[in-house]
């Protein structure tokens, strides 16, 4: 089974080429899709200890929880710690799953594969790309995004172009989905030897 990290710095399109690939039939693991089913779960009462208020009737609020840690490595360090452990322990489970499958190719698909030591557990690392001022226009666009809040998030992320010096893959996604989908099917087949369905 090949293990294919899927990145990009945030508005460069990894949700799209994520889904993209499970249009092909091929299992992916969302980190982001798991850390908001464990912020409505498991991971809400030990958040709210760390960080009373935080959460409203057993569900964290991203943006109290935003307010807590924005700006404050001490407190991001320790929401990570709470979180990070989680997330890994239903990634083991999806991988797991995917095995007893006979999976071929799966995808984890991981926003921060490289700040956090993912990219150690992957086979293969795709990145996804785009130019700034498109990344820029993608996330402002966002309801509640702001300058200064994207600067902050960005601060934390790899730089862009160290992301693509370290990657197997690159998908440009500036161009029309019809390109990006060309590109998934491409890296697809050069991976797995898949017959037609």
């Amino acid at each position: 089974m090949i293990v294919l990290g899927l990145t990009g710095s945030i508005g460069m399109g990894k949700s799209t080429a994520a889904k993209m690939f499970i249009d092909e039939n091929i299992p992916v693991y969302s980190a982001d899709e798991t850390v908001h089913q464990l912020y409505s779960g498991a991971a809400a009462p030990l958040i709210e200890a760390a960080f009373p208020g935080t959460t409203i009737n057993g569900k964290v609020d991203r943006t109290k929880l935003s307010a807590a840690v924005m700006g404050k490595p001490e407190a991001l360090k320790k929401l990570e710690s709470i979180i990070h452990p989680l997330v890994r322990a239903e990634e083991d489970k999806f991988r797991e799953n995917a095995r007893s499958h006979a999976a071929k190719l799966i995808i984890l698909d991981i926003p921060l594969l490289f700040e956090t030591g993912g990219d150690a557990r992957v086979d293969k690392i795709l990145v996804v790309t785009a130019p700034e001022d498109v990344q820029r226009k993608r996330v402002l666009d966002r309801p509640g995004m702001t300058p200064a809040k994207l600067d902050a998030i960005l601060a934390r992320q790899t730089p862009d172009a160290e992301k693509r010096a370290r990657a197997d893959f690159i998908i440009d996604t500036r161009h029309d989905f019809e390109v990006t989908r060309a590109e998934v099917r491409k890296i697809i087949h050069s991976l797995v030897d898949i017959p037609n369905q």
